[in-house]
């Protein structure tokens, strides 16, 4: 056996012991990249359209690794741990973090769960339950919405729920690890909470979510965002609605005004086939650039983890907005996703398997 075979072995035997101890361990992961085209996409002679392979349309490519130990008396003990990962390169999202994602560990029992690390805020777990396309990484809210944070690092989390009100508060200490600043408890603090309630084919939720900038320069600006939602399944099909109201100037002065309001329609033709249609108008206060982006989705699932999607989508550029199918442009900086002024057409086609 040489050195490597022999680091190799010891590796897995410290995984078996430390599975062993727990209550479980579980690898777990999503593989989703697809085949996109793009119209007026920004290039050295104006706007041209591309083809390309995109990673994570329906859902974002991760592995992780979770796990649960019971501790007695209805108390366990869990942890999550999970990378973001691009299926058409092998490349991590994110080359300065390995568990870009999701980093936490915590305590659950019936009273609720409270966890602590990097996590999703309770405005990220709202929007996804409200969004007619599940806030994909794409063609969806979540690119409807340019700087919504939907992580924390250094964050503290409860989430509980009875009888079918789930109740979320969140706080960081330093949501992008600019804070924890000695003498300053304001420099990038990040608060959340949140109610939702589901009783039968009925689901609402509201969630209030605030943060500060992140040097000591900008700590005392916040952004600050409302969003209420709700959803009604009748037969076959589930309708959506929501707004999300926006103000900050964390990352612009003057301050940032924006209304987004969406709706959509999920129907279910066969228990395999599944389409959605949704549209999301952002009005923005400051200006006339106004932005609409409509979504047709087809969903085939072969079983309970392997699918294959279609995503078309048309973004509406008024007022020389800046809305593309994979979000805004920048406020800085060559424009990257769509030309300003143009309309964006979007089509994508892929499969997803989850594991």
């Amino acid at each position: 056996m040489n050195v490597r075979h022999g680091v190799a072995m010891a590796t897995l035997g410290m995984i078996a012991g430390t599975a062993s101890a727990q209550s479980s361990v579980t690898l777990y992961g999503v593989a989703d990249v697809g085949i996109e085209y793009l119209s007026n996409v920004p290039s050295a002679n104006g706007g041209a359209s591309q083809v390309r392979m995109a990673s994570g349309n329906m859902s974002t490519s991760r592995w992780g690794i979770r796990g649960v130990e019971d501790l007695g008396g209805g108390l366990k003990a869990i942890f999550d741990l999970e990378s973001g990962i691009s299926v058409d390169t092998g490349a991590q999202n994110n080359r300065t973090r390995l568990f870009d994602r999701t980093s936490i560990v915590g305590l659950s029992s019936k009273y609720g769960t409270v966890t602590l690390g990097r996590q999703t805020t309770p405005l990220y777990d709202t929007a996804i339950q409200l969004d007619p396309m599940g806030f994909a990484p794409r063609y969806s809210l979540y690119k409807s919405d340019d700087v919504l944070a939907g992580r924390a690092d250094n964050s503290i989390k409860y989430r509980g729920t009875f009888n079918g009100l789930t109740a979320s508060g969140l706080y960081s200490f330093s949501r992008t690890g600019g804070g924890e600043v000695p003498g300053n408890y304001t420099v990038d603090r990040n608060l959340g909470i949140s109610l939702a309630y589901e009783v039968s084919s009925f689901a609402i939720g509201a969630v209030y979510d605030e943060y500060q900038g992140s040097t000591l320069a900008t700590a005392e600006r916040k952004d600050r965002r409302m969003l209420v939602g709700a959803s009604y399944a009748f037969g076959p099909a589930k309708a959506f609605i929501g707004y999300r109201w926006y103000n900050g100037n964390v990352g612009a002065m003057p301050t940032d005004r924006s209304d987004l309001y969406w709706a959509g329609l999920r129907y279910s033709v066969t228990p395999a086939l599944k389409l959605t249609g949704a549209a999301y108008y952002t009005n923005m206060r400051n200006s006339g650039a106004d932005p609409i982006m409509f979504v047709a989705s087809a969903d085939y699932a072969f079983s309970k983890r392997t699918d294959v999607y279609m995503n078309a989508g048309y973004a509406l550029n008024r007022g020389n907005s800046q809305l593309g199918m994979n979000g805004f442009n920048a406020p800085s900086g060559s424009p990257t996703n769509v030309v300003p002024g143009k309309d964006q057409t979007g089509l994508v086609v892929g499969v997803r398997h989850k594991f």
